[in-house]
């Protein structure tokens, strides 16, 4: 077996070496410091990092099994309609997931999720792979309806569309997908009842989510 400075044993092929690469793998992922789970497209959690099982004060071994909704409330129903829609296009997308979950000190969180649909193919039912990456302050959850905000990924957004930038241009800047802007615009048109980009820079000037008076425009 050969060896790579740094890296220890270097796995050869064959069913051996998959098992070995498995589980340097998974013992990589407890060392990332964001809290990661990987589910089944129903919902049940395969495999959860040190810092997911954390947030709710267990060990890994603990989420295995059980529902990814049993710890985090979706703030919004278009995200399943969104993986929906994506699994039946055989899309392999990411899109963001506002949430809101109790963690172990027991103070409700509010923030936002990244879900990622991986699978081998694109035909295979795919596997949803969870990462928490934006967590807000402990608080009230914002009102439905035309007077709610918008995130920090939506602010973000809002202020790339009212330079002019393109769906691709705003993609590579908020580092998601082409398929996650346009998510994250449909989602405010519903939210604010508006028709279009044009009008949601408007809303986003009249509530104050994008700063006035400023150029090139940015978040309040």
């Amino acid at each position: 077996m050969r060896t790579t400075e740094g890296c220890g044993p270097t796995p050869g092929s064959g069913p051996d070496a998959a098992v070995i690469w498995r589980n340097r793998a998974l013992r990589l992922l407890d060392h990332v410091p964001l809290p990661i789970a990987v589910c089944e497209y129903g919902g049940r959690i395969l495999i959860a990092n040190r810092a997911m099982a954390a947030e709710f004060g267990r060990l890994p071994g603990q989420l295995r099994d059980r529902r990814i909704l049993e710890f985090f409330t979706l703030r919004d129903s278009g995200t399943l309609e969104a993986l929906a829609e994506a699994v039946r296009l055989h899309r392999r997308s990411q899109y963001p997931a506002r949430v809101s979950w109790t963690p172990a000190d027991g103070r409700r969180r509010y923030g936002e999720m990244t879900v990622a649909l991986v699978g081998d193919t694109p035909e295979q039912t795919p596997s949803l792979l969870l990462s928490l990456n934006a967590a807000e302050p402990a608080g009230e959850d914002p009102p439905p309806g035309p007077q709610a905000g918008a995130s920090p990924v939506e602010a973000r957004i809002l202020a790339a569309a009212a330079r002019g930038d393109t769906t691709a241009q705003i993609a590579r800047e908020i580092g998601v997908t082409p398929d996650g802007v346009n998510y994250h615009l449909a989602r405010l048109s519903r939210r604010w009842r508006v028709p279009n980009r044009t009008a949601l820079v408007a809303r986003a000037y009249a509530t104050g989510v994008l700063a006035p008076n400023t150029w090139p425009p940015r978040p309040a």
